[in-house]
């Protein structure tokens, strides 16, 4: 990872982590402060959209990057008012469309249970939120029949970031808020539906942002 930038309240700095042998910048948009809320989504295209009075984090995909996102940014800078993640979303049930707000998270590539039963010991249970539909994450993208029908006993929704970003902000003892615009039925094809749908979705998360968060006075 590359230097943070000045302290708290600072310029944003470019933040750089190592993927697969080359650096990738971690686009820290904006000035993060405790009277707002800070915006976190995976990748660019779903962010297109955005208020730019509101401070914009892009962690990249996967766990791994948004969990490292966060925790970098959140060690850096003050705290925000609450962590907002927004992003795509894949549908796990048939005639699921819209903007859901998550009630409650779960990472669907980890064996908890069995992970319980060998060692006694809790690792990555799932998080509630509150009200809403179960969101699963995943370092996959889900676009198989058969994988979308045994998620679809576990949870409402599929993504690749949701839980990293919500277990981040709980251990700093951030509020968070998980809000996913379905693009795709996450079965065969969605990696071509999500390609054509993402811009869509980016305006309507834009939408949802005005209409639930909007801009405290920044000082």
């Amino acid at each position: 990872m590359g230097t943070a930038g000045p302290g708290a309240g600072g310029t944003a700095p470019t933040l750089v982590v190592t993927d697969s042998g080359y650096h990738r910048p971690m686009d820290l948009r904006g000035t993060i402060s405790p009277d707002r809320p800070l915006l976190v989504l995976a990748i660019a295209e779903e962010a297109a959209y955005l208020d730019v009075e509101l401070p914009v984090l892009l962690t990249g995909m996967g766990k791994v990057n948004a969990a490292a996102a966060v925790a970098a940014t959140l060690a850096r800078f003050p705290a925000p008012s609450v962590l907002v993640n927004l992003g795509t979303a894949g549908a796990l049930h048939p005639g699921w469309t819209g903007t859901h707000e998550v009630g409650a998270v779960l990472q669907h590539d980890l064996d908890t249970d069995f992970i319980r039963r060998l060692t006694g010991q809790t690792v990555g249970a799932p998080l509630a939120l509150g009200d809403g539909p179960t969101l699963a994450t995943g370092d996959q993208f889900i676009a198989d029949d058969d994988a979308r029908a045994a998620l679809g006993r576990r949870a409402h929704l599929v993504d690749m970031e949701g839980y990293a970003v919500a277990s981040t902000a709980h251990a700093f003892g951030v509020p968070v808020r998980v809000v996913k615009q379905v693009s795709d039925e996450a079965g065969a094809g969605a990696d071509r539906t999500w390609k054509e749908s993402v811009d869509g979705c980016a305006r309507l998360l834009a939408d949802w942002v005005r209409d639930n968060l909007p801009a405290a006075p920044h000082h």
